[in-house]
């Protein structure tokens, strides 16, 4: 009878562990970190990808939420125009606290500019484009951008590697979804393979 009491406590909590990391898959949201480990600072030229670039390869949704850190700089959340023009003078929303975190509420674009104009020229701006539930389904992949050509001739020693490459790209938030999801279904089916051998 304990042992029967036992079963059927295992098989209740693993259904309650199942059911809570099922749950966070639909409604998780992942931070982005802008610039990475450099964070949001005014590019100095010899960057692997631009803001923008970045920002492609990623698949935004609704409750993500972006990072900026930076030090002696804003981030100015701007208009497209503004962003056009780096105009800094009539933001939407500034930040000037040095670590931003800034959630999406709406799909649609998103601009963010330095609050230094010069930097913002400099290409210190990023435009993030956040999907809208129903295109989460059918995923459409950005194109490839293409590589702009290198001041000294590409990059390549003559070994066959490019020198400006600095690793694969990051994990966007679709593959850990897919990863995450693969994980919990794993751990499910072992929860219940224990069960059956109790």
């Amino acid at each position: 009878m304990a042992t029967n009491y036992f079963r059927f406590n295992v098989f209740v909590l693993s259904l309650i562990v199942t059911f809570i990391f099922v749950s966070t898959i639909f409604v998780s949201s992942f931070q982005y970190r802008v610039g990475g480990k450099i964070g949001w600072i005014k590019p100095i030229g010899n960057e692997s990808e631009t803001y923008n670039e970045w920002a492609a390869r990623n698949r935004f949704r609704i409750g993500d939420t972006l990072y900026f850190k930076y030090k002696g700089d804003s981030v100015l959340e701007v208009t497209v125009a503004n962003y056009l023009n780096c105009n800094t003078t009539s933001p939407i929303s500034k930040y000037e606290n040095g670590e931003t975190v800034y959630k999406f509420s709406h799909s649609g674009f998103y601009y963010f500019i330095s609050g230094h104009k010069d930097n913002c020229k400099s290409g210190q701006r990023i435009i993030i484009r956040v999907m809208h539930d129903s295109e989460i389904s059918s995923p459409v992949y950005a194109p490839e951008i293409s590589p702009a050509p290198s001041v000294g001739g590409g990059g390549d020693d003559g070994d066959g590697w490019n020198s400006d490459f600095l690793g694969p790209p990051a994990i966007n938030s679709t593959t850990a979804l897919s990863v995450f999801s693969y994980f919990v279904t794993a751990l499910g089916g072992i929860m219940v393979f224990f069960y059956l051998l109790m």
